[in-house]
C-alpha cells in the first residue's frame, strides 16, 4: 500500500464512508467539524471554494488557522449575484469572500458565506486582524454589515454619502452631487443632475479629422 492511499484512506474513515471523498485535508477537516454548515465545496482553478454557512464563519476561520496553518488573510471581499446570469432567485443576493493563505503550506483556499440585506455576518477581526479595513471596505461599497466589528466605517466613500456604489441598484451617475456653496462657506450636497454633453462632433473612424 503506498502512502498515498493510506492517507486518502484515513482520510475517508475521519469524514464517514459515505461522505464525498475530497482531496484536501482543511476541507475534509470541515466536513467532519461543520457537518451540512458546509454548504457546497467546488474546485476552483487556483483553489477549492468552500460555501459555508455565515452562522460558522468565525469558528471555521478558527479552526483552519489553528488547525492547517492558514496563518493570512490574503483578501476579503463582497460580490452582489443578484443580476448574475443562472443565479437562483431564492439564493442570497450578497456573498462574502476570503481568500486564505497557508505560508508553512504554500496552499490556498477561498471561503464563501451568502446574506441578504439586512443580514448581519459576524467580523473575522478576532482571526486575522487585517480583516478590519477588508469588511470596512465590504460594508462601504456594498452594504454588508458585519457584527462585531470594532470600527465598522465607511473607508472609500465621502462624509455623509448615502448609498453603496458597488450594488447593482446603484445609479452610476449616483444620487447626490456635492458643491461649494459661498453663502455658506461649506460643502453641501443637492440631488445630481446629469446633463449629456457633446464636447466634440462625432465622426466615424477613418473620417479626416484635420
Amino acid at each position: 500500500m503506498t502512502k498515498k492511499n493510506s492517507m486518502e484512506e484515513k482520510l475517508q474513515d475521519d469524514i464517514g464512508a459515505d461522505a464525498p471523498y475530497d482531496p484536501a485535508p482543511e476541507v475534509a477537516g470541515l466536513r467532519k467539524r461543520f457537518g451540512a454548515q458546509v454548504l457546497s465545496v467546488e474546485a476552483g482553478i487556483d483553489c477549492q471554494s468552500v460555501t459555508l454557512a455565515r452562522e460558522c464563519i468565525v469558528e471555521a476561520c478558527h479552526y483552519l488557522k489553528s488547525e492547517h496553518g492558514f496563518e493570512q488573510l490574503m483578501d476579503l471581499c463582497g460580490v452582489d449575484r443578484s443580476t448574475y446570469p443562472g443565479w437562483p432567485a431564492g439564493a442570497p443576493r450578497f456573498q462574502v469572500v476570503y481568500h486564505l493563505l497557508s505560508l508553512s503550506r504554500n496552499h490556498r483556499i477561498r471561503l464563501k458565506v451568502g446574506l441578504n440585506e439586512r443580514e448581519l455576518v459576524d467580523s473575522v477581526t478576532e482571526v486575522w486582524p487585517t480583516a478590519n479595513w477588508f469588511e470596512r471596505e465590504a460594508f462601504d461599497l456594498f452594504g454588508i454589515i458585519f457584527n462585531h466589528h470594532p470600527d465598522l466605517r465607511r473607508l472609500l466613500t465621502d462624509y455623509g454619502f448615502e448609498g453603496h456604489p458597488l450594488r447593482k441598484d446603484f445609479p452610476v451617475t449616483g444620487r447626490v452631487e456635492m458643491f461649494f456653496d459661498e453663502s455658506q462657506w461649506r460643502c453641501v450636497y443637492r440631488p445630481n443632475e446629469v446633463k449629456l454633453r457633446q464636447l466634440i462632433q462625432k465622426s466615424w473612424p477613418g473620417v479626416d479629422r484635420g
